[in-house]
């Protein structure tokens, strides 16, 4: 391999993570918030800490910080069971149809992880 080659393969590696990273430009800008039933219990991994939530008939798609940020709130994995209820505070997808919130904080309980709390 050439060292043009390697070099453009580097920085396609790099840059990569940049270009995935889709920040809030997807999410209707004004906060809502909703309550329903955890049916699948808070995941740090991936990019994103993630979880399901149950609201009514839906089930929406809660992104959360990116793991390490999501641990310094005090979420953690098995912290909150499923079948719990919890209330989710952030921003819905713009599409109507994607049931997904990109979450500002989670109370459960007498309990706030606040990921993103300069967005309050």
């Amino acid at each position: 391999m050439t060292w043009l080659a390697r070099a453009t393969a580097v920085a396609m590696v790099v840059a990569t993570p940049a270009f995935a990273h889709h920040g809030w430009g997807g999410n209707a800008e004004e906060v809502t918030s909703m309550t329903g039933t955890v049916v699948q219990g808070v995941s740090m991994s991936g990019p994103h800490a993630t979880m399901k939530v149950k609201v009514d008939a839906d089930v929406w798609d809660i992104t959360l910080a990116p793991p390490a940020r999501a641990a310094r709130s005090g979420l953690a994995e098995g912290l909150i069971p499923v079948g719990a209820t919890v209330t989710v505070h952030g921003n819905k997808n713009l599409d109507a149809k994607r049931h997904e919130m990109k979450t500002i904080f989670v109370q459960y309980g007498d309990r706030q992880f606040h990921v993103y709390p300069e967005r309050e």
